[in-house]
């Protein structure tokens, strides 16, 4: 009797795991990449980061069109941050909808403590007209 009891409440323990284990991501792309700001977007850029340095050093964004900005990370870990777009990517969050409302040039950084090089992993943001 115990068995089973015990049987019984490690599945319900794994059905209620896997059912919480679903990502935003995967929501967003079941959406048509709608997103849970409500806004698809129009266009995609992919941040590949290595150790020390991002695969660019200006990336370029238009005002005013939505854009899914995603984080590949081909060696070591790190996070994207850009304060003025109220971006943050990680592993934990990969990619993220966002629609530049100014024009400028914005400093983006790595968010995750890298190493001895982590402070000079700097790139720019620049959003056109």
């Amino acid at each position: 009797m115990k068995k089973t009891i015990a049987l019984v409440l490690s599945c319900m323990l794994l059905l209620t795991l896997v059912a919480c284990g679903k990502n935003k991501e995967d929501a967003s792309t079941a959406n048509g990449g709608v997103t849970d700001t409500g806004v698809a977007p129009s266009e995609e850029l992919v941040i590949k980061a290595t150790n020390y340095s991002f695969d660019k050093q200006e990336y370029h964004l238009k005002k005013g069109v939505p854009v899914k900005i995603s984080l590949d990370n081909a060696e070591g870990i790190h996070g994207v941050l850009v304060p003025a777009l109220e971006l943050q990517l990680d592993n934990k969050h990969k990619s993220q909808v966002v629609t530049p409302d100014k024009a400028g040039t914005f400093e983006m950084t790595c968010s995750v403590f890298c190493g001895a090089g982590h402070t000079a992993m700097i790139a720019k943001v620049i959003v056109d007209e």
